[in-house]
């Protein structure tokens, strides 16, 4: 009756510890502390693009395709796609594009590239950003495939963030 009593307990113990970290939605690593994960948290989540300046526009994109096997869509750009660790179900989708040299795409800034970060809650990234005094070049767009805004950071590049759909 104490082995039942035991097993009955310890089942239990394991199952409440089990729901209440599906309910907190919490990690425990190794006597560690725990590591809260919030999908509302306005953070980038990974990088989306990276874009940047060619010479020649033709020739890049020919030379990339050639060598390296990129293969160019409808829109100049290429598609990665992988998938969310996190997540498994879901597909993400990394762009690559080279633009004409001296596109005002990437304008303000004057480099040379343009990096595009996906993030999560980007109306709540965007009140943190204007709370922390970072320039924000337009107001949020909305699309088909996702929300886009615009920012600056603190060496003059212009910077992409996309909240996917």
């Amino acid at each position: 009756m104490k082995i039942v009593t035991m097993i009955l307990l310890l089942s239990f113990l394991l199952l409440s510890c089990s729901s209440s970290d599906k309910i907190n939605n919490t990690i425990k690593t190794n006597n560690q502390m725990e590591i809260i994960m919030n999908d509302t948290i306005p953070k980038v989540t990974g990088v989306g693009g990276i874009f940047f300046y060619s010479d020649n526009l033709k020739e890049s994109k020919e030379w990339y395709t050639k060598n390296l096997g990129i293969e160019i869509n409808d829109w100049g750009s290429s598609s990665f796609e992988s998938r969310n660790i996190n997540k498994p179900d879901e597909i993400n989708s990394l762009q690559w594009k080279p633009f004409k040299k001296g596109d005002e795409y990437f304008s303000p800034s004057k480099k040379d590239f343009m990096i595009n970060y996906t993030v999560q809650n980007i109306e709540g990234l965007v009140n943190k950003l204007k709370e922390n005094g970072v320039t924000i070049l337009d107001s949020i767009s909305s699309y088909d495939y996702g929300k886009f805004v615009h920012i600056m950071d603190a060496e003059g590049n212009k910077i992409e963030l996309w909240e996917p759909k």
